[in-house]
């Protein structure tokens, strides 16, 4: 695959019409058309569903998407490092995390780090422990955050002291903010939502243990923030880590933690056998330093 030809296809899938990608990119549509058409042969599939007015993506069309962004970003992060100077700090970072609270040490960092060097360009891409992984093994990323214990003798990996508590966020009048912290029983047929990867790691298993059959997991998010809205609407309660909503005096919401403590370890992991470049080598650096 020509990657000019990757490059093509994106600003399509995303301008959804062949004649304003073509306008974009400054070439003829049936060149361009051409050139799709060519890719759609070689990859023996169809990209596109085509009609008179727009184009979609096809099932193969959206999975070549996701996989070109990465293909595309791969190569222009290779090729601005080759080009850079090595002898000055510059370049591309790419860290990928989920929320945490241990991710405050890690921005102060990367803030202290663009302040120095201008010419840092710095990436921060969100996701769960399993999309963190597979980016970094494709080398989009350099470093991924990961909350909570995971097999990671695949990675090198830095402990980080920062922990995050597991706790309810619930609105200021609930009966609940009564309490000081929320044990298994206080969630007996109350609606609940929490987030997709400790849904499906089973995490709290054994602490809700006899009290299982009656806690009502309604469903899971991705970005807190979208759960906080569904707890100010009294839709749920949610299971989520401390200090990622604003819980001020001025605040709907609240947060109590949950009895026993539930807590989760943060670690930073790197590729092994992976040269780090110098903006990447100053971070690593000084977050040993800050430990």
């Amino acid at each position: 695959m020509d990657i000019r030809v990757l490059r093509y296809f994106l600003i399509i899938a995303e301008m959804h019409t062949m004649s304003k990608a073509a306008n974009s990119l400054h070439i003829s549509q049936s060149n361009l058309s051409k050139q799709i058409s060519n890719l759609e042969t070689d990859l023996g599939v169809k990209l596109f569903n085509r009609d008179y007015h727009e184009m979609t993506l096809t099932e193969e069309g959206r999975y070549l998407q996701f996989r070109a962004k990465e293909i595309v970003r791969l190569v222009d992060k290779t090729q601005a490092t080759l080009q850079s100077n090595n002898s000055l700090i510059n370049g591309e970072l790419d860290i990928g995390a989920g929320e945490s609270n241990g991710m405050k040490r890690i921005l102060q960092i990367v803030s202290a780090i663009q302040k120095d060097h201008p010419d840092v360009k710095i990436h921060l891409h969100s996701g769960d422990a399993d999309e963190i992984e597979n980016k970094l093994v494709s080398g989009t990323l350099d470093f991924g955050v990961i909350m909570g214990e995971r097999r990671l003798t695949q990675y090198n990996s830095l402990r980080l002291p920062d922990i995050d508590r597991w706790g309810i966020i619930l609105p200021i009048e609930d009966p609940l903010v009564e309490k000081q912290t929320i044990t298994p029983e206080d969630l007996n047929d109350r609606p609940v939502i929490l987030s997709e990867q400790a849904y499906q790691q089973q995490r709290f298993e054994d602490w809700w243990r006899n009290e299982s059959d009656n806690i009502n997991i309604i469903g899971t998010y991705n970005l807190l923030f979208n759960a906080a809205i569904m707890v100010q609407n009294h839709s749920c309660l949610a299971l989520a880590f401390e200090n990622l909503i604003s819980v001020e005096q001025n605040s709907q919401l609240t947060f109590r933690p949950l009895e026993p403590e539930q807590i989760e370890p943060t670690t930073l992991i790197w590729q092994k056998n992976n040269s780090l470049l110098s903006v990447a080598t100053l971070f690593l650096n000084k977050l040993k330093a800050s430990l």
